[in-house]
């Protein structure tokens, strides 16, 4: 049934509380999970700014993409342990966007993900990864609402 479970995390506890819904279902079913990092991408008008600036956000790009890695790998070797097969993705560009690319290319049969459970102006602020999902997902999508804390 579900094969293949994507996983998008984003470092936060909030985030880590779709792992024990999933681990049950892997468990359950024999699947493997895949653990998403995304890293949003930062544009920066070159014009009047100095190329060390440039290079700044380069090396900060360079930095997450090593803090994904290390994070995902904490996460990944946890799930492991449990017996559970996992690998991990990590892909720059906005949330939405590659947490539908990655779905795709590893023929996720699930999305599953905990959302903030931001409403009204929070969402308008902040956005909601959930929601733009929600709206363009071709395939089941599991959403728990993390609690405070």
């Amino acid at each position: 049934m579900y094969n293949t479970i994507l996983v998008p995390l984003d470092g936060s506890k909030r985030a880590e509380a779709i792992l024990s819904h999933v681990e049950e279902m892997a468990r359950k079913l024999g699947g493997r999970i895949v653990l998403l990092s995304c890293i949003e991408q930062e544009f920066v008008y070159a014009g009047d700014l100095e190329i060390s600036a440039i290079v700044h956000k380069d090396e900060d790009k360079m930095q997450q993409g090593k803090t994904a890695k290390s994070y995902l790998k904490e996460v990944q070797t946890k799930l492991e342990q449990q017996g559970i097969v996992v690998s991990t993705r990590i892909m720059q560009g906005p949330p939405v966007e590659a947490i539908l690319t990655v779905a795709t290319q590893e023929n996720a049969d699930l999305i599953a993900i905990a959302s903030h459970g931001r409403s009204g102006l929070g969402r308008v602020f902040y956005g909601s990864v959930a929601a733009g999902i929600l709206q363009r997902v071709d395939r089941p999508l599991l959403i728990i609402r993390a609690q405070e804390g």
